[in-house]
């Protein structure tokens, strides 16, 4: 399974819509950081082995579409960190972790 890449408030507006219907994971990477190239790299191997299908994934590159995480930071009241994983529910974050807590068996313990 893949995640697909946001780049407008647009396309926010509707994940956190469908978030009422469908659950939605968010990463919001860093592409000039270390510790988020790894946390990137956990996603990725967490959606290669058997993830939750019934959710979609998707990333947001802070540096590169800063109004999108301002936006979800101020939509879900989560302080920005990065990288920062979002599980969102309901129009609500379910559940966040950010640094080095995001991993593979993290986010299996949570989403599955």
């Amino acid at each position: 399974m893949d995640w697909k890449e946001i780049t407008t408030i647009e396309e926010w507006d509707d994940i956190l819509e469908k978030s009422s219907d469908k659950d939605q994971v968010i990463l919001k990477h860093s592409t000039t950081c270390p510790v988020s190239t790894n946390a990137l790299n956990e996603y990725n191997a967490y959606l290669e082995e058997n993830p939750n299908e019934n959710i979609d994934y998707t990333l947001v590159k802070v540096r590169e579409s800063r109004p999108v995480s301002n936006k979800i930071e101020e939509d879900l009241g989560v302080k920005h960190e990065s990288p920062q994983i979002i599980y969102i529910k309901d129009k609500q974050k379910y559940w966040s972790a950010t640094h080095w807590s995001v991993t593979k068996a993290h986010m299996q313990a949570v989403i599955d």
